[in-house]
């Protein structure tokens, strides 16, 4: 008898998305790293339940060049 196995997602025609622990470990291949201060960021986000829209928001503003 066969082993049930479940039927693995089938990616969108937009593409697919990455949760952050797959994220992280392509990242860690290619050399890139967060810094602790960022990992601290996307955790208060995930505390948060931000949107991601939300999310790009607060990036923006955070790293918007100061005039």
């Amino acid at each position: 008898m066969a082993p049930n196995r479940k039927a693995s997602p089938k990616p969108s025609p937009k593409g697919m998305t990455l949760g952050a622990t797959a994220f992280d470990k392509i990242s860690a291949v290619e050399g890139i790293r967060l810094k602790p201060e960022s990992k601290r960021m996307f955790v208060e986000f995930d505390r948060q339940g931000l949107s991601a829209e939300q999310r790009r928001r607060a990036i923006a503003e955070k790293h918007a060049r100061k005039a």
